[in-house]
Parts: structure tokens; C-alpha cells; sequence
């Protein structure tokens, strides 16, 4: 392969790529995503853990008590975070519909050791930030009257429950878990999924515009047009991903070993555009190819998940500091598979060049 045709295919697909208005406006939006990251990770972590909104929350919530007298009023009270106006349920809805509360809560006038049980109504609004962060102060409120009425009633149970001892927890942040954990790997391998879908259309369009017959009029060979286009969505990762992490750290967001983990990006995602250089060879047409190459990543991504080692977790651990050698073993892999790829397209590209300009 001429170095210089590389560079012209290369030079070529990237400029068309500039061209594209959907493509950079993806490319845009993906950028503007990670700049103000820090913004949308608790939104997103709300998703993952609703938990996380109270600890941004140190605001006490107006609370209407309405119904019989209990034990939860006084729990409502001591928690510290709640501020509780006892009244009627009919004013307390009126007041919780026009946004001087934050919740209702109804107790009817069951008696703690009643054979019923206590049915406490709760209203919040709908659809609101601030109901969910209401309802996460009051749930643990709410689990502790729980605990007082089980200990009222217990005297009353026929089997003795069996004890379940669980693990006790470790502390962990949610934050912690959900950056490290699904945020930068997903972030990090999104360009590598993007850009090998990317080269099909490359390649496919190049036989559907009969565009192909143009460029191999010309000293260059099939060879080189393929990896040409396969080295252009390759350069597009490193670029991707880079940014991602440059973004992500001016949030505020420690990541360790950035480098490593492009490396290691940057390997799989030969693997897939390699895949999806051949599937684009094989069958020429977009939609087809995009199909079959869409059903056998979700394929490899199943059977990638199910192992240790994974992509996923392997970029968690290179990002928290925590990757040993192992990293490079995988690396070695990776690359080995790339390069047999190579190879395959290699052997496949000389095969087609007998029938590109027939179509057959």
C-alpha cells in the first residue's frame, strides 16, 4: 500500500464527513453532553439511584399531617428535615396543589396493634424533582414507624421468621459507582460502536453510487480505498474519546491512566470496524449490511458481558486506578484479533478487486 493513496482516501471520507450536518451536529451535542457532565450526572444518577437527590438537599420540607395522632407525627418531627403542620387532609391537598407543600400525609385511626393493617395515604405531586426528593426523606421516617409496628405486633406471629444476615455496606458512593461504573465506558466506547458503523456506510455507498469504479480508474487499488476508509473512522476514536475525558475532567471528574484507556479503545474498536469493513464488503448495500452488523455486535456485546475482563469493566478499572497487568494481556489479545482481521480483509479485498468493477 502507497501511503500517499491512503492519505487521499483518508483526506477524502474526513472531508465528507465535515460535510455532513447530522453527523456534526451528533458529534456537537456528544461534546456539549460532556462539557457540562457535572450538571447531567445527577439527573442521570437520580435514574441509576434516586437516593442521590437528598444529599443535595439540605432544605426542610413543609409536610401537612392530617388524620389520627401516631408515632410517625413524632418521627416526622425529629428527623430534622421535615417541618410538620398538622391539619385537615381536604386543606392540606388545597395547599399541596398550590405549592406551599411539599407532601401530605393521611393516617387513618387504626390502632398499632389492630389485626388490620396501618394504610397510610401519601400525596405528592406529579411528575416533580422535588417530590422525589421528599419522597426519599420520608421513606426512611416512614420504614422506622414501620419497624415500631412490627415490634407492637410480633407478639402476635405464629412461625418465627428465619434471621437473613446481609452483608453490611461498605459505604460506597453512588456517584462513585454509577462515573466509574457505566458513565466513562459507555462514553469512552461510544465512538469505537460509532465508527464502525460509520465505515460501512463508507464503504457501501462508495457500490451504490458506483463511485468505486472512479477511484480504482485511478493507480490506487481496492486495498488501499478499504483501509483508507477504515483508518479514517479509526482516527475519528481516539479523537472522540479524548474529548469525552478532556470534558469529563474539567468537571471535576478524576481519571487515571487516560492514555491506557484510548489504547485500549482505540483496539477494540479495530476489531469492530474491521467487522464492519468485511460485513460491508460482503454484502454492498447499507441496509442489509447495517443489519447484520448491528445483530452481531449486540451478539459479541452479550458474550463480551459475561466476561470478568470485559470492555466495560476493564475501562472502570483503568479510569479508577485499579487495572493490573492484566490490561496489557487483554491489550495483546485485542490485538491479535485485530490483526488476523487485517488479514481477512486483506485476503477479501483482493478477492473483490476481481469483481468491483463488474458488480459481481
Amino acid at each position: 500500500m502507497k501511503r500517499r493513496n491512503l492519505n487521499m482516501i483518508i483526506k477524502k471520507d474526513l472531508r465528507g464527513l465535515m460535510n455532513e450536518r447530522t453527523i456534526l451536529l451528533a458529534v456537537l451535542l456528544q461534546l456539549f453532553i460532556a462539557l457540562f457532565s457535572s450538571f447531567l450526572v445527577i439527573g442521570l444518577a437520580s435514574m441509576y439511584d434516586p437516593t442521590t437527590l437528598s444529599r443535595f438537599s439540605g432544605v426542610r420540607y413543609g409536610v401537612a399531617y392530617a388524620g389520627t395522632d401516631s408515632a410517625l407525627e413524632d418521627y416526622l418531627r425529629s428527623s430534622g428535615q421535615i417541618v410538620v403542620f398538622p391539619m385537615n387532609l381536604s386543606e392540606g391537598v388545597t395547599l399541596l396543589g398550590e405549592r406551599k407543600l411539599s407532601a401530605v400525609i393521611y393516617v387513618p385511626d387504626t390502632p398499632p396493634d389492630s389485626t388490620e393493617p396501618v394504610k397510610i395515604t401519601l400525596y405528592l405531586l406529579e411528575n416533580d424533582i422535588q417530590s422525589a426528593i421528599v419522597n426519599v426523606k420520608l421513606k426512611a421516617v416512614l420504614l422506622q414507624y414501620e419497624q415500631q409496628l412490627r415490634d407492637i405486633r410480633e407478639s402476635r406471629l405464629d412461625i418465627v421468621p428465619i434471621p437473613l444476615q446481609f452483608p453490611e455496606n461498605t459505604g460506597g458512593s453512588s456517584f462513585y459507582e454509577f462515573i466509574y461504573g457505566l458513565l466513562i465506558p459507555l462514553l469512552v466506547l461510544l465512538p469505537a460502536v460509532i465508527a464502525s458503523a460509520l465505515v460501512i456506510d463508507l464503504i457501501t455507498e462508495e457500490y451504490q453510487h458506483h463511485t468505486l469504479e472512479t477511484l480504482l480508474s485511478t493507480p490506487m487499488s481496492l486495498h488501499e480505498v478499504i483501509w483508507g476508509k477504515i483508518l479514517a473512522c479509526e482516527l475519528l476514536v481516539p479523537i472522540q474519546a479524548g474529548a469525552w475525558l478532556i470534558l469529563l475532567s474539567l468537571n471535576g471528574i478524576v481519571i487515571e491512566g487516560i492514555v491506557s484507556i484510548l489504547v485500549q479503545v482505540m483496539a477494540f474498536s479495530m476489531v469492530l470496524i474491521l467487522i464492519g469493513a468485511l460485513t460491508a464488503l460482503y454484502y454492498r448495500e447499507r441496509t442489509a449490511a447495517q443489519f447484520i452488523f448491528s445483530t452481531a455486535v449486540v451478539v459479541l456485546m452479550i458474550f463480551a458481558l459475561a466476561i470478568p475482563d470485559n470492555p466495560l469493566n476493564l475501562v472502570a478499572r483503568i479510569a479508577t486506578g485499579s487495572a493490573g497487568i492484566d490490561q496489557w494481556v487483554i491489550l495483546g489479545i485485542v490485538g491479535l484479533v485485530a490483526v488476523f482481521l487485517s488479514l481477512v480483509v486483506y485476503w477479501y479485498t483482493i478477492r473483490a478487486s476481481k469483481t468491483a468493477l463488474t458488480g459481481g
